[in-house]
């Protein structure tokens, strides 16, 4: 059996592929592009495929041993068994954004070992950004400026600011779970940017209502982990990898205590 690379290694490798994958998505927007409308109604276009395709073949070629499982391929009806360590991808997660000219969509390479997300490479093209990763090492951004590590803050006297989705912005839920904190403002945008902000420490929670699925949270949960935050369940539960359907409940992200 093939060995399996250390885990910087693989952070390395998923690193490298989101950066192309970014690469590539902003060349489907440069040329052009149609929306499509999947099984489910949720949008799909050109730049997913052409992403999910170069990530799960370089995963695939690198470390043949470790399964992929990627959003577009179970959109199809492909199934891939997991098993105790595999790899999940969202190749552009925030489809919508991408598809009315914003700027907050990402892509997520995760790793899951036992359930848990254990390093994620996530890459915001719009912005030149890719953040990584892993357990037992600082979390980090590349962009123009550089690498630097970054980490979650503790709440400011100004107030909270929380990340809010802007397609749920309007939810009542959010203004009762606020209530008696002390809240600067709230950002509503799309995507895993949310929790990218949390885990740099320019923002402080995100609380999430509805449903996500494992291949949107996994990349980012890792570097948020890494930088010292949480991804937890409303019960304070952890976030259990490997559901049938892959189909996550409602979380809450937080950044220092």
């Amino acid at each position: 059996m093939p060995s399996i690379p250390t885990d910087a290694a693989l952070l390395d490798l998923a690193v490298s592929l989101a950066e192309r994958a970014a690469a590539a998505i902003l060349a489907v927007k440069r040329a052009g592009f149609a929306v499509e409308r999947k099984r489910d109604t949720s949008p799909v276009t050109k730049a997913d495929r052409i992403a999910e395709a170069l990530i799960v073949e370089g995963l695939r070629a690198a470390v043949p041993a470790i399964p992929v499982v990627a959003e577009e391929e179970v959109a199809a009806g492909i199934v891939t068994v997991p098993g105790d360590v595999y790899w999940l991808v969202d190749p552009l997660d925030g489809t919508r954004e991408f598809a009315t000219g914003r700027p907050h969509y990402t892509v997520n390479i995760g790793l899951v070992r036992g359930g848990r997300p254990v390093l994620g490479a996530v890459a915001v093209p719009e912005t030149g950004e890719v953040f990584g990763g892993r357990v037992g090492a600082p979390a980090f951004k590349r962009d123009a400026a550089g690498q630097r590590a970054i980490a979650v803050r503790r709440p400011p006297q100004e107030g909270l600011v929380v990340m809010g989705s802007r397609h749920y912005a309007g939810d009542p839920r959010i203004a009762e779970f606020l209530q008696g904190r002390k809240v600067a403002r709230i950002e509503n945008i799309g995507s895993a940017v949310k929790v990218l902000r949390v885990a740099e420490g320019v923002a402080d929670l995100h609380p999430r209502f509805v449903p996500t699925m494992e291949w949107d949270t996994a990349a980012p949960q890792a570097v948020l982990e890494a930088a010292g935050g949480s991804l937890r369940l409303w019960d304070g539960g952890v976030m259990p990898y490997g559901k049938p359907g892959w189909e996550n409940p409602p979380y809450v992200v937080t950044g220092a205590a």
